[in-house]
């Protein structure tokens, strides 16, 4: 059975709370068109916060989208800072509309977790791509296989948030963390996997199978 759960992340808690006291005191200070744009601001916040359950694939030789997004890069690469392996990059790019929960591709075992600040230019970009703040989560799945997601951040996004620590076990579907205001996500995956999206797909997070990889016997 499914628990209830207020579907809103709590990080954005606090904004709301600002955003909503604002527009109450613009409306006793009789202050109409600033108490419309809060109002306006605090319906924005609380959708871009929004946390909504999703039905995660039963099957674990699927690997799945930890974000929603549109995906922006699919490309083989030779993933020498995260991995050390041949890899296929999924670059997968959240506008501010989209839900910025992000959620885990597969279960396994955090090897470790690699934070850099940096700059912050568009997250689409190539810039975005090589220099935007980071933080990057090496996993060994369940079938012994290793790869990495990655939250960069955005133009906009100044803060990622991420929930887990070296040596957790995470289930696939299971929220990670979150990275506030328009951002991407990469994922670093083994050759030995096989796609399943192409570019310009729009995917959702928890659910979309991105790729898939082979059972242990």
């Amino acid at each position: 059975m499914i628990q209830p759960k207020i579907p809103i992340a709590h990080e954005g808690y606090p904004f709301i709370a600002i955003a909503a006291f604002l527009s109450l005191i613009f409306a006793i200070i009789g202050q109409g068109l600033l108490l419309f744009v809060g109002l306006l601001a605090t319906a924005f916040i609380t959708y871009f916060f929004r946390d909504p359950e999703r039905f995660v694939p039963a099957d674990d030789a699927a690997v799945i989208s930890p974000a929603d997004g549109k995906i922006i890069v699919i490309e083989d690469v030779f993933d020498d800072r995260f991995t050390n392996q041949e890899a296929i990059k999924v670059s997968i790019f959240m506008n501010v509309f989209n839900v910025h929960v992000n959620r885990a591709p597969l279960s396994g075992t955090v090897e470790k977790i690699i934070y850099s600040p940096g700059k912050f230019y568009s997250a689409d970009s190539v810039k975005g791509a090589e220099h935007n703040e980071f933080c990057s989560i090496v996993l060994k799945t369940d079938h012994g296989d290793k790869l990495a997601f990655v939250q960069v951040a955005g133009l906009i996004a100044r803060r990622i948030v991420c929930y887990l620590e070296q040596g957790d076990k995470i289930a696939a579907g299971r929220r990670f963390g979150l990275i506030r205001f328009g951002s991407r996500v990469d994922l670093y995956l083994p050759r030995s996997m096989q796609t399943k999206v192409s570019i310009g797909q729009k995917v959702t997070a928890g659910e979309t199978i991105l790729a898939t990889t082979l059972k242990a016997d």
